[in-house]
């Protein structure tokens, strides 16, 4: 089971974060899920802010990136009730909240996009974008989106 998965490589999946403002964590329309952006919250509180480059390093940055991509995966069970339902996770959209000149948003989306192919194995293998911004909602330092075909 996936969420067996989840816990052997040290991980816990939340429960789905509650939504900031008017809208659903996620929505299924015929066999794909799609989740609203995720920031690295625990329990509704961010665990980093500020930017990547700056504030941060890469390697908050990624530890950042697998806490939201673990907030992806719960909104996703919350609307097909089992992780064992995944059939393939199609493309992450990572926003990352970058200093001035910095230029490694792929690296740091990579601490999603490598705890994903752990957990899914060749189903966990998708397309991506890690695109630099300059602001996200509380400071957060990085927002992932999700798309994932469902069986």
């Amino acid at each position: 089971m996936i969420e067996d998965k989840i816990k052997e490589l040290g991980y816990e999946l939340p429960e789905a974060p509650k939504p900031l403002a008017a809208y659903i964590p996620a929505i299924k329309i015929d066999n794909l899920v799609f989740t609203s952006g995720q920031l690295p919250t625990v329990r509704g509180e961010l665990k980093f802010t500020g930017k990547i480059g700056a504030d941060l390093s890469e390697a908050d940055g990624q530890r950042a990136a697998e806490i939201s991509a673990l907030n992806c995966l719960s909104a996703v069970k919350s609307v097909i009730g089992s992780l064992d339902q995944v059939d393939q996770i199609v493309k992450l959209t990572v926003y990352v909240n970058s200093a001035d000149y910095f230029t490694n948003q792929p690296k740091v989306a990579n601490g999603a996009s490598e705890l994903i192919g752990k957990i899914f194995g060749d189903k966990g293998k998708h397309v991506r974008s890690a695109v630099g911004v300059n602001e996200l909602p509380m400071n957060a330092p990085l927002e992932i989106e999700m798309i994932v075909k469902v069986k």
